[in-house]
């Protein structure tokens, strides 16, 4: 049974740092494609940033210089570290694996920026 858990949301002032972990399980091995989605209230999930299984990142331009996506396959398990918060970046965060038909969520984590 493939499963994502992520961890390490919660409320930070802006300008913050915040850490996500996404550990995963199961079938879901080194091979997968894995990104960081978000959703904020009344919008659609957004991409976030994405790693590939050599380590290839890809990030929304809007996160740029911020944030930075990393694996550690020893762990099976996908950070997101997250600096200079806007309040923009307030959003549940979502943790993705996917190999072509396969794709798997976790079931999100909060991240609130606000003063």
């Amino acid at each position: 049974q493939a499963q994502l858990v992520e961890s390490g949301g919660g409320l930070v002032q802006p300008g913050g740092s915040l850490r996500l972990s996404c550990a995963a399980s199961g079938s879901i091995t080194s091979a997968y494609v894995m990104g960081w989605y978000r959703q904020a209230p009344g919008k659609q999930r957004e991409l976030v940033a994405i790693i590939d299984s050599g380590g290839s990142t890809s990030y929304a331009d809007s996160v740029k210089g911020r944030f930075t996506i990393s694996r550690d396959n020893a762990k099976s398990t996908v950070y997101l570290q997250m600096n200079s918060l806007k309040p923009e970046d307030t959003a549940v965060y979502y943790c993705n694996a996917y190999k072509g038909p396969r794709n798997y969520w976790g079931q999100g984590t909060q991240v609130t920026v606000s003063s």
